[in-house]
């Protein structure tokens, strides 16, 4: 009886100590856990179960009534209260994403391959040199025709003077040729006159030789009368001939002086050439800028030996800059000249510039680069091409920017604003 009482207070103390385990457990565990407990003290109740089926069958005294064992239900979590907030943000965001790109984004062509051009001018100079003087310093703005740098002008100053003393020197030679012209003008003339009188004289000697012979031939003139006469006509015809002489050769001194007059005049023309280029290269002794813009990229100081074409700096027009977006190809249907640009600088980050497609490349990048692709050998691979698109500003968004060259921005073609007349074309191509 004792054994028997021991025994059923054993299993009432190892009842009660799983029951306080898996009220422990309970509370700690999910609900998983706590179906897993529940399996293992099925598990132990039965093993206790049996040892007690294998143990000598006594009587025993009733055990007093258990109290029904309580196992703690798990907790449910609670549903976070940002979801409903989340997704209605999400639907929300999705709604003015879509109503967006319904009214405006669809007719927009983009690209971020796009930056700020300017036609930059390289200052360099045309004549060697030392450097007299810098005028300008970095980033300065300059106007048209400001002095940017002034090289020593001694050399050249001296091949002007030169080049004008030759003309003067020639010049004289020129007067002094014309007086010649007008001497050999005046000889000329003499010796036409000198000429008429010895025709006169020619036409009397034939006269007096006539009648002296008609006078001899009647017997009443005598021979010696009639050799004379004959004479005097041979005279008269040597004179006329070298009267013919002096003509020529005065008129031949005459246009050998209007050579060397036409030589002179030429030599004159030559030496001018000369001091033009002289004049020339003194005035590229002092590099102006040729139009409005910024210094960039100074490289000069004074002191410098500088030869002809190497690069002193650099000048930006600033009120002449552009973009150059390289579009996809197939983007090209709906870009055309005219139309309207929204330009997003990413300097700056709320500055929206509005902007004009100017013109369209007539080639691709790849056509102009330095080793344009030969797809005629070795394996082909089909990429697509970028057309470049050039893009102006107005002068008074320039001005109103701050814009520099080389800025990356964001250009969106607004394909409503295309001309009317580029419209029509592109919806009947059949109308050409």
């Amino acid at each position: 009886m004792c054994q028997e009482r021991d025994y059923v207070n054993r299993t009432e103390r190892f009842s009660s100590k799983n029951f306080l385990q898996s009220i422990t457990v309970s509370s700690l565990m999910s609900a998983q856990k706590n179906n897993a407990v529940r399996a293992v003290n099925d598990a132990e109740e039965a093993d206790i179960s049996a040892k007690a089926e294998t143990s000598p069958a006594k009587p025993a005294e009733a055990a007093p009534p258990q109290q029904p064992q309580t196992i703690a239900a798990p907790k449910q979590k609670k549903r976070s209260k940002l979801l409903p907030v989340i997704a209605v943000a999400l639907l929300a965001g999705a709604g003015w994403y879509g109503y967006n790109w319904w009214v405006d984004g669809r007719f927009m062509v983009s690209t971020d391959d796009a930056y700020i051009e300017g036609d930059i001018a390289v200052i360099a100079p045309k004549v060697s040199g030392y450097v007299a003087k810098v005028n300008v310093v970095e980033n300065q703005e300059v106007k048209a025709g400001d002095p940017l740098v002034t090289l020593d002008d001694g050399d050249y100053r001296i091949a002007l003077d030169q080049a004008e003393a030759q003309i003067r020197t020639e010049q004289l030679s020129l007067k002094r040729i014309d007086a010649q012209i007008v001497g050999g003008e005046a000889s000329l003339e003499q010796a036409v006159a000198q000429k008429g009188a010895l025709d006169a004289a020619l036409r009397g000697a034939e006269i007096t030789q006539k009648r002296a012979s008609e006078l001899q031939a009647k017997d009443v003139g005598t021979v010696a009368a009639s050799d004379n006469a004959q004479v005097a006509l041979d005279q008269a015809k040597a004179n006329a001939v070298a009267g013919d002489a002096a003509i020529s050769s005065a008129k031949a001194n005459v246009e050998l002086l209007r050579a060397q007059r036409e030589e002179a005049e030429s030599t004159i023309r030559s030496l001018q050439l000369s001091r033009d280029k002289a004049a020339r290269d003194l005035s590229f002794t002092v590099l102006k800028a040729p139009y409005d813009g910024v210094i960039g990229n100074l490289a000069v100081q004074n002191g410098d030996l500088v030869s002809v074409g190497k690069r002193l700096a650099s000048l930006v027009p600033m009120n002449e800059l552009y973009i150059d977006a390289n579009f996809k190809e197939t983007q090209l249907a709906r870009v055309v000249p005219g139309s309207k640009v929204r330009v997003h600088v990413d300097a700056f980050d709320d500055a929206t510039i509005e902007g004009t497609v100017q013109s369209i490349s007539p080639g691709s990048g790849s056509v102009f680069s330095m080793l344009p692709p030969e797809n005629a050998t070795g394996n082909f691979t089909k990429v697509i091409q970028r057309v470049p698109v050039r893009i102006v500003f107005s002068k008074e968004d320039l001005a109103r920017h701050n814009l520099r060259a080389g800025l990356s921005v964001v250009v969106d073609v607004d394909t409503r604003t295309a001309p009317e007349t580029t419209k029509t074309a592109q919806v009947n191509p059949e109308a050409k």
